[in-house]
């Protein structure tokens, strides 16, 4: 942190070029300029992401790309291999497909990485955003959280996640919705174990304004994943069970109350890997940790199950491919 206040403190050239790109970006699309009508879910979300990088540094001096290089590098990376896990289950829940894509597997495959690397940097910018401008982060438990690091506990929560993961594949029609939070039950308990940055700890401390903000996070972004989807020519579509044909964009209503715990999934599952030494955590209140030598190992782990999983979303959730 620094110690210029606010108004001393510019917004950096790279915030000022996002906020640029993404008006330039908005303009071109209802002009259906074909180049921005195909990418233009990409050409929003990198835009937001430098614009409120910029605007959390001009408030507190603290920024991920700026302060913490190798954490955003990380959280580039491990988006991509988080988000993954989901298209995986999804080919057995085909909650969602996608639809007019470019026909040309290359530029096809690096969409898919340029998109989904978003995920985790979007959330956890409009984290330190909605924490330096809102009063959300000064939640507190008025109740104290009694949790106890036992042998019970962990397997108890853990044996409810692993559930969570199974009941989804084995009942997808019914049992879907599960799998927005059973990493939660899963690695939670091992992140307290660790003694990794963990959401147990902070409520055994009283401190629930994290979790406030990262359910916040979820739900903002939620709320513009789905915008700038909307207004795509290639987007995805839903094809939920059971709630109805009311929708805002193309998410069914019900759908929305998936992101707040999507959202605490994301930091559970990346406060995981900052543990085990795989990824430099991007919160300014977590030590930034040791990097250990199997990182280099799991980026090209990494790398393999990226290409294994392009295939398999071409092959059963790409439901058709732009004419352009």
């Amino acid at each position: 942190m620094t110690g210029k206040s606010v108004s001393s403190r510019t917004l950096p050239g790279y915030a000022v070029g996002g906020c640029l790109l993404l008006i330039f970006s908005e303009v071109l699309l209802f002009l259906r300029v074909p180049f921005v009508r195909d990418y233009f879910y990409i050409l929003a979300w990198w835009p937001y992401i430098l614009l409120a990088d910029g605007l959390v540094y001009r408030k507190s001096g603290f920024s991920i790309i700026r302060s913490r290089p190798a954490s955003f590098l990380d959280l580039l990376s491990w988006s991509v291999t988080f988000w993954l896990i989901f298209e995986l289950f999804n080919i057995r829940l085909s909650n969602w497909h996608y639809v007019n894509l470019v026909p040309y597997t290359p530029f096809r495959w690096v969409g898919y990485s340029l998109s989904f690397a978003t995920v985790l940097p979007g959330l956890f910018e409009t984290f330190l955003l909605l924490k330096g401008y809102t009063r959300l982060g000064k939640v507190k438990n008025r109740l104290p959280v009694r949790v106890t690091n036992t042998v019970t506990l962990t397997a108890g929560l853990m044996a409810t996640g692993i559930l969570f993961l199974i009941l989804p594949l084995a009942f997808p029609r019914y049992c879907y919705p599960l799998i927005w939070g059973a990493f939660v039950l899963f690695l939670e308990p091992l992140n307290l174990r660790a003694r990794a940055p963990s959401l147990m700890e902070d409520l055994a401390k009283g401190r629930s304004g994290k979790i406030v903000l990262l359910l916040a996070s979820g739900l903002v972004c939620g709320f513009l994943w789905e915008f700038w989807n909307y207004w795509s020519e290639s987007k995805w579509i839903y094809t939920v069970p059971f709630v109805g044909n009311l929708k805002i964009f193309e998410m069914p209503l019900p759908g929305f109350l998936g992101f707040p715990p999507f959202a605490l999934e994301c930091y559970v599952m990346y406060s995981f890997v900052c543990g085990k030494g795989l990824a430099v955590h991007w919160d300014p209140d977590v030590p930034q940790g040791k990097i250990r030598i199997h990182r280099a190992l799991s980026i090209g782990l990494q790398l393999v199950f990226w290409l294994f999983c392009f295939y398999l979303i071409d092959r059963y959730t790409v439901a058709s491919f732009s004419l352009n």
